[in-house]
């Protein structure tokens, strides 16, 4: 006779988990940060909220987890991207960039995310900005300063205006009006002019150095 499988969350931890993560973005699309309360957050997902402490300890670890999934730095450090550096990391400033700009405008819990972490202060969104932080000062430590050397701020300074442009420019025009500078940002004509030009500011910090 063949031993029946017990199916059901205890036995299937990892598409709970998954289930439970799936929940944080439903509420963080629909209702937005201020809907993730750990009875919502297991009403939606179908669990009793036991389990949210069962396997993630907590809801603000929860909600950690699903935030590292979401956040664009966090997971470009976890894929192995593969970029020459020889020319001062010039090629992965431009990647990098480009890639979240795109990013921030497909994810809307993204967006989410980053609209709650300028609305309020949360030791959990403190603490991936801060990761953030880190990760980027290996960036510049070990590949930007050593092209620059004294111009090294100077460049930190340009980086940090593109990255922070990227965030503002699709969070505006996901919320308010399309258009910035008169430049449509819903359009594919409007965001190629964007990127063009910060590839070009990128190009022309490096060969200004």
């Amino acid at each position: 006779m063949a031993r029946k499988v017990v199916q059901g969350p205890i036995r299937d931890k990892e598409k709970t988990k998954q289930k439970l993560l799936g929940a944080v973005g439903k509420i963080l699309r629909t209702k937005g940060y201020a809907g993730l309360k750990v009875s919502k957050i297991a009403a939606v997902a179908g669990f009793d909220k036991k389990l949210i402490y069962e396997y993630f300890g907590s809801t603000d670890k929860l909600i950690d987890e699903y935030i590292r999934t979401q956040d664009y730095w966090s997971k470009m450090n976890q894929d192995n991207i593969e970029v020459d550096i020889s020319d001062g990391g010039k090629e992965l400033s431009k990647m990098a960039i480009l890639n979240q700009y795109e990013q921030i405008k497909r994810n809307k819990e993204l967006q989410k995310i980053i609209l709650w972490g300028l609305s309020e202060s949360k030791p959990l969104l403190k603490k991936i900005a801060d990761e953030r932080e880190e990760m980027g000062e290996l960036l510049f430590k070990n590949i930007v300063d050593p092209h620059f050397k004294e111009k090294s701020t100077r460049y930190r300074a340009i980086a940090a205006l593109l990255v922070s442009g990227a965030y503002y420019l699709n969070l505006y025009t996901a919320h308010n009006a399309s258009t910035f500078c008169g430049i449509d940002l819903k359009s594919d004509e409007g965001r190629n002019e964007i990127e063009k030009a910060i590839s070009e500011i990128i190009d022309f910090a490096y060969s200004e150095r």
